[in-house]
């Protein structure tokens, strides 16, 4: 793989975008214009500052001007990460952290407070007996119960060798708004221990087909692990392969060249093109023994972003691969970082990459050879009223299942029914799938020959 200039593209996909940023031409500090408008900024500075009611706070004025010029651009892709955000975004970067051993996913149907969706085998979390399941009430004296994920995170995580203590609610429909109360509470205290980020998973399907799930690219440890998953399936025998990157919002984007790598002998991965036409070819394929030359079938659905699709671009256009699912999330640009003095970053669209045929890829996606519908996680059911007396209970019987919900003061209710979680394992790296229920997958095993 040849690569003319070193490329860093990271990816969230909950903050509704695969985020990329590129290390690419350096650019000059420059100090404020010296135009009407920049002018008029500062006089607008100076007068809150020294004459509105009560002192303003200096730097949350500032901030919001920050947060102004990046919102003037409408760019949902370029914007400005507090510090607190930048250090956890680093550690998920870097691939490993001190914590318990535990995957969080929203505790209330609203996207607040935190329960444990899978407890790693090894960790603090299994050797205190946590299990999947218990919802988080409080990270030592802070109540927990409907705060935002990033910050139950933030309590979580910590320096090596020291504790936290945490009251986990288990059983009942949890703590968090407009829930019932657990059947029971416990505190413990654990140490916090070194926790690896496990991006890559596998497993193996009827007839000897591998399956690799790649679930990020928002790792530096992507490639190791990703090797040793495609050497695993050829010592296996493997030669009929599922890359599975549904719901991977993107990460890496040397990454996502490396990874396209491993099943292309020769030819163009990607290409970019800055804001003056310049393109180049940032990833080449070259040949390798490591390679996979069996047979392949991607996987792909809505969520799928930037390195992923860089991916199935790649593949899909050397006629590699078949392209399985659904049209990709459209990510076709990617972002320079500039480290900022307060310990944030701020994340500057800065160029558009281009597929092998000279696709661009924005606001479009890539379009799957076979079209086939994600039918894992089938949308939960969500009702509302109103006109019910305050604090009345009603029960609605939906497929001869009653739901009851209550009125708030103002005589309204609401019902959000339960968001399917994907099957996980509590061994990292191990992959659990099941034909009978995935509709890709399933599509896909009949395509080898």
């Amino acid at each position: 793989m040849k690569m003319n200039k070193t490329f860093l593209v990271a990816g969230a996909l909950a903050a509704t975008a695969a985020v990329g940023y590129a290390q690419m031409n350096g650019y000059a500090q420059q100090g404020l214009p010296t135009s009407k408008t920049a002018q008029t900024f500062l006089q607008v500075y100076d007068a809150l500052n020294q004459l509105y009611l009560t002192k303003p706070n200096e730097d949350k004025l500032l901030q919001g001007a920050i947060n102004g010029m990046i919102a003037s651009l409408d760019d949902p892709f370029t914007y400005y990460s507090q510090p607190e955000d930048n250090a956890i975004d680093n550690q998920n970067l870097a691939g490993e952290f001190f914590g318990i051993g535990v995957q969080l996913t929203a505790g209330n149907a609203d996207g607040t407070g935190g329960k444990v969706d899978t407890v790693f085998k090894v960790g603090a979390a299994a050797q205190a007996g946590v299990q999947a399941g218990d919802t988080f009430l409080k990270v030592g004296d802070k109540d927990v119960s409907v705060a935002k994920l990033n910050d139950i995170v933030k309590l979580i995580r910590g320096e090596k060798g020291t504790q936290v203590t945490i009251t986990f609610g288990r059983g009942g429909a949890g703590a968090g708004a407009g829930s019932t109360a657990p059947a029971s509470t416990y505190s413990v205290t654990m140490e916090r221990q070194p926790v690896t980020i496990v991006s890559v998973e596998q497993s193996i399907l009827p007839g000897n087909v591998g399956y690799i799930a790649l679930n990020t690219f928002y790792n530096q440890q992507v490639n190791q692990q990703f090797q040793k998953a495609v050497a695993d399936m050829k010592s296996k025998g493997v030669t009929k392969l599922v890359l599975d990157m549904r719901d991977n919002g993107g990460g890496l984007l040397n990454s996502g060249i490396f990874v396209a790598d491993q099943f292309l002998q020769s030819g163009k991965i990607v290409s970019v093109r800055d804001r003056s036409g310049k393109t180049d070819v940032i990833g080449q394929a070259k040949k390798d023994a490591s390679d996979y030359t069996g047979q392949l079938v991607v996987l792909v659905n809505k969520n799928s972003a930037s390195a992923s699709e860089i991916v199935a671009g790649a593949l899909q256009d050397a006629k590699r691969s078949q392209i399985v699912g659904e049209q990709t999330f459209g990510k076709g640009v990617g972002q320079q970082v500039v480290s900022t003095i307060d310990g944030g970053r701020v994340a500057v669209v800065n160029f558009t990459w281009i597929t092998p045929g000279g696709h661009e890829i924005q606001k479009k996606g890539i379009t799957p050879d076979v079209v086939v519908a994600d039918n894992r996680r089938p949308t939960p059911l969500n009702l509302s009223g109103s006109g019910a007396p305050a604090g009345t209970k009603l029960t609605v019987t939906v497929g001869g299942k009653p739901i009851e919900v209550t009125a708030d003061k103002d005589g309204k209710f609401t019902y959000t029914g339960a968001v399917a979680r994907p099957l996980t394992s509590a061994t990292q790296g191990e992959a659990v799938v099941d034909l009978k229920t995935d509709a890709e997958l399933a599509k896909a095993v009949t395509l080898f020959k």
